[in-house]
């Protein structure tokens, strides 16, 4: 009876254990975590969109009146709140706002903030104003100093 020869795995010509890095699997590794940092990235992105206007011309004049409709929240330090020109308490500009709008079509606010409001005090201000349901909030540009008007000229 012949014997038969029990064949080897192939693992290499020579019969030893392979050395070689199969990149393979590696790669499709770093495919997938690609992929997943594209996809969930976007969704990461925080932000606040608001529309400022553009500065008026410097002939202009005097400051056009307020609109009807236009609501300006303004951020003084402290921070003190008034919605045109009505003193509001900082703890009820949310409840304020949402009241005011509530029957309101175009839900527009604009957000003034005086030369001492800190960052902070209007960032709260446009937040607030988000959660009482604004979309569109316009932040009122800071008028250019008088001197500037005369050092142009020169």
């Amino acid at each position: 009876m012949k014997r038969r020869r029990r064949r080897r795995p192939a693992a290499s010509a020579s019969g030893g254990a392979v050395s070689d890095i199969n990149i393979t699997p590696m790669v499709d590794v770093l495919l997938c975590l690609l992929i997943f940092t594209m996809v969930i990235q976007p969704g990461l992105l925080k932000g606040v969109d608001v529309q400022v206007p553009p500065p008026e011309p410097v002939g202009a004049g005097a400051t056009a009146p307020e609109a009807r409709d236009q609501i300006i929240l303004h951020v003084a330090s402290g921070p003190a709140y008034t919605l045109n020109h009505e003193p509001v308490d900082a703890d009820a500009v949310e409840a304020r706002i949402a009241e005011v709008f509530r029957d309101r079509r175009r839900k527009v606010l604009f957000v003034e903030g005086t030369e001492d409001a800190t960052y902070e005090d209007v960032v709260a201000a446009v937040d607030m104003a988000r959660g009482a349901g604004i979309r569109v909030i316009g932040l009122v540009p800071r008028a250019p100093p008088q001197d500037a008007e005369g050092s142009e000229a020169d």
